[in-house]
C-alpha cells in the first residue's frame, strides 16, 4: 500500500511525500464535501497471476494454467483506476514485470496523474529497467521478508534476496523511487523484523518501507506460520522499541502504527482498497475472494460490508494487514485535527533525521 503520511528523512525525497499527502488531502476532503460514505483511496490492480516465484504464505497464484497465461489488455487495467476515481494505483500479481505491456500500463496511469506504485520480487527488475522513467509519480515496491537467508527460505529459491539488493541499489541510481514491503510471520522475532528494517533504512537507504503481518490466505501452501492479533501486537511492540519506528522511514500513518503496537484498535475499511484483477472487482478485499462483479459501483453498492471484519467473519479473526486497516487509520487521522498535527509533526521530524 502506498504511503499516506510518509516521514522521509531527506529533502531530496520529500517531493513525492509531500506531493501526494496534499493531493489524498485534497481528493479526501472532496469525498467529504460530496458527502459520499464509502470511496476508494488506491486501488490494488493485477494485471495478471503469474509469478516467477512460489512464496510459501501467498495464497495468489492458485489458479487452473488458463488463467496463468492471462494478460490484462492496457485499456482495461487503466480504465479500472479511471472507473473507481481512487488518486493511487498499486499493480500487483503475480509478478507484474511478468506483463508484456506493464510499462504501458504505468505510463498511462501516471499521465494521468496517478501515484502508481509497482510490486515486485525484482527478479526481473534490473532487466526491466530501462522500459520505465523516473518520475514523481512512479516507484518500485520491492518485497523483501527479511536479511538473506530468511528471505531466500520464504521465496522458496535461493539468490534472491542478493538479486532484489543489487535491483533495489541500481534503480535507485538510476533516479528511481524505491519502497520496500515486508510481510512477517510468527517465525519472525523483534530482533529480526529490526535487524531487515535497520539494513533497509540505514544499509540499502530505501524511500520508505510498509511493513505488514501476514494475512493467513486459505490457499497459501503454508498455513502454519500466520500471526494471531496478539502475537501481531507483541512482534511490533518490541520492534518498535528504543526509538526504532520513529527513526525509520516506515510510509504509514503513526495511528497505523499504534494499531500494529495495539494502542488503538480499528474496524477494518475494505472498500477504500478495492481489488480489481482479470476476474474484475474482487469481494470484499483485496485478500478475500467472495466473489467479483464487473463494476466499481456494484462492489461499493451491493457488498453488504456489514458481515466483514474481526467478530463478524471468522477468515478475518486474526488480520491486520495494512491493506484493511490503513485506510481507516488514514480517515482517522484526517477527521482529527490532533491527529493530522502530529502526522504533520512526525514527518518534519523525520526530515530532521
Amino acid at each position: 500500500m502506498a504511503p499516506f503520511f510518509a516521514a522521509p528523512q531527506e529533502v531530496s525525497q520529500m517531493a513525492m511525500p509531500l506531493r501526494q499527502t496534499i493531493r489524498v488531502g485534497t481528493y479526501l476532503f472532496e469525498q467529504k464535501l460530496r458527502r459520499r460514505e464509502k470511496f476508494p483511496l488506491i486501488v490494488e490492480l493485477e494485471p495478471l497471476y503469474a509469478c516467477n516465484l512460489a512464496c510459501e504464505g501467498c495464497g495468489k497464484i492458485q489458479h487452473p494454467a488458463g488463467v496463468l497465461k492471462q494478460r490484462m489488455p492496457v485499456a482495461q487495467a487503466v480504465g479500472a483506476v479511471l472507473e473507481s476515481g481512487a488518486p493511487m494505483v498499486s499493480i500487483a500479481g503475480g509478478e507484474p514485470l511478468m506483463h508484456p505491456q506493464i510499462d504501458e500500463i504505468v505510463r498511462q496511469l501516471v499521465a494521468r496523474r496517478k501515484y502508481v506504485f509497482l510490486c515486485t520480487n525484482a527478479v526481473l527488475l534490473r532487466k526491466k529497467l530501462e522500459k520505465f522513467t523516473p518520475t514523481p509519480y512512479f516507484a518500485f515496491a520491492v518485497h523483501i521478508d527479511g536479511l538473506r537467508e530468511r528471505h531466500d527460505e520464504s521465496v522458496a529459491k535461493e539468490g534472491v534476496f542478493d538479486e532484489a539488493v543489487a535491483a533495489i541499489k541500481e534503480a535507485k541510481a538510476r533516479g528511481f523511487r524505491v519502497t520496500t514491503n515486508s510481510t512477517f510471520f510468527n517465525t519472525d522475532t523483534p530482533q529480526t523484523v529490526v535487524e531487515v528494517l535497520n539494513y533497509l533504512n540505514d544499509d540499502l537507504r530505501v524511500d520508505e518501507m510498509m511493513i505488514s503481518p501476514a494475512y493467513a490466505y486459505e490457499k497459501a501452501p503454508d498455513q502454519e506460520h500466520f500471526l494471531g492479533v496478539e502475537q501481531t501486537r507483541e512482534l511490533f511492540r518490541k520492534a518498535f522499541a528504543g526509538g526504532n519506528r520513529k527513526r525509520w522511514r516506515l510510509n504509514h500513518s503513526p495511528l497505523f502504527l499504534d494499531f500494529l503496537e495495539g494502542k488503538v484498535d480499528f474496524p477494518c475499511t475494505a472498500w477504500a482498497i478495492p481489488n480489481y484483477s482479470l476476474f474484475g472487482w474482487q469481494r470484499p478485499c483485496y485478500l478475500m475472494s467472495d466473489g467479483y462483479v464487473p463494476s466499481y459501483r456494484e462492489l461499493v453498492e451491493e457488498t453488504d460490508w456489514e458481515k466483514y471484519g474481526r467478530g463478524k467473519d471468522p477468515r478475518c479473526a486474526n488480520c491486520m494487514a495494512h491493506c484493511g486497516y490503513e485506510p481507516t487509520a488514514v480517515l482517522a487521522t484526517m477527521g482529527s485535527l490532533k491527529e493530522s498535527l502530529r502526522a504533520a509533526r512526525e514527518s518534519v521530524a523525520g526530515t530532521r533525521g
